[in-house]
Formats: C-alpha cells, structure tokens, sequence
C-alpha cells in the first residue's frame, strides 16, 4: 500500500463535509449554468476507507438536519432487478456464460436512462437538499459512470449530487479504476481536487 496516498486522501476526505455544505455546492454558488454535479475521486483500492469515512460524513449530514439520501448504485441495480424477478436468473447466467455476456443481456432492462429513472422514481430528487451516490465499482460493467451521470442530468433537475468514484476524473474523463479508459466527456466538478483547493 502507498503510504504517502493514504494520508492525501484522507486530507482529502477531511475536506468533504466542508464541501458538500457550502453554497457552491448546496446553492450551485459560482458555477454558471452548469448541473451541479460533482465527482470525489479516489483510489479504487482505498474502497473500503473511503466507504468507512462516507458513513461518517453521511451520519454527520443527517445529524445536522440536512435532507438528502445517500445510494448505493450496486444496490440500486439490485432491487431492479428483484422487482422484475430476474436477481436469481442473472446470477445463474453469470455462472454459464461470464459477466460480459449478462451486461449484454441487461443493456436493456438496465440502461443507464432506466437506471437514472428508477433513482428518480425512488428517491424524488426535487424534495431533496441534495444527492450521495457510491457504490459504483461493484455495479461496473452494468453501469458506467459517465452513462450514469449523463442519464441523470435529465431527471436530477436542479438538485445537487456527488459521485464516489473509484478510479481517476481529469476534469473531462472518468477512468474506473485509474486504467479503464473513457472516451467519453463529462463535465462535472471535482468536490475536493487533489491539492485540497477549492474549484
């Protein structure tokens, strides 16, 4: 493990709460017209550090009143797929025919826009102060970070969110895992960049 990378990210971590209760990002304050959409990016093999620490943000946020909701995209997929009776299926076919073989059986009834729905659906973002994502290394391939993103930026609507991603954001690229490449664009902020200086 690099030692010097826990103490940066931890500094890094230290630094959400501030963030995530400031105007810029409750307010969007500064940001034009952008979406307030917002990545905390991280290394994917400090997972568990940065899970550990979101329930202490996450618990420190509903002490002080905030309404919000905190989801676990891995689990998101998970009780779409349970309500269409396909969990138990899914994992049968996974064993048959590999992973890549049930993303393709799932694009459908999975689609980064049916994802973005059900969320939509299940968590009203418009009675929301704003919106914690996580859990999107253990959805990958189904979902993708910046499909996801994109999808939500039609039923977010004005309410802030903030994705723990586990791989690298440039500003312009999500990476999962700090090697998967991503041709795609995003334009989202980073909520505490790696120097620990506000955007």
């Amino acid at each position: 493990m690099d030692k010097k990378a826990v103490p940066a990210l931890q500094k890094r971590l230290d630094l959400v709460l501030e963030r995530i209760e400031s105007a810029k990002f409750l307010d969007s304050v500064g940001l034009g017209n952008e979406i307030g959409f917002w990545v905390f990016d991280y290394p994917a093999k400090h997972e568990l550090i940065v899970r550990e620490q979101l329930t202490h943000i996450t618990e420190k946020l509903t002490n002080r009143g905030h309404k919000f909701v905190h989801l676990n995209i891995f689990e998101v997929l998970i009780e779409m797929l349970e309500s269409r009776g396909l969990l138990e299926r899914t994992f049968s076919r996974e064993k048959e025919v590999g992973i890549d073989a049930v993303r393709k059986n799932l694009a459908g009834p999975l689609s980064q826009e049916k994802v973005a729905k059900y969320i939509a659906e299940k968590i009203e973002p418009d009675k929301l102060r704003f919106v914690v994502l996580s859990g999107l290394g253990n959805a990958y391939p189904l979902v993708r970070g910046h499909e996801l993103l994109s999808a939500l930026q039609d039923v977010m609507g004005s309410t802030p969110l903030v994705l723990f991603y586990p791989g690298e954001y440039s500003g312009q690229d999500l990476h999962m895992f700090g090697k998967i490449e991503s041709r795609n664009y995003y334009r989202a902020f980073k909520l505490v960049p790696e120097d620990g200086l506000k955007n």
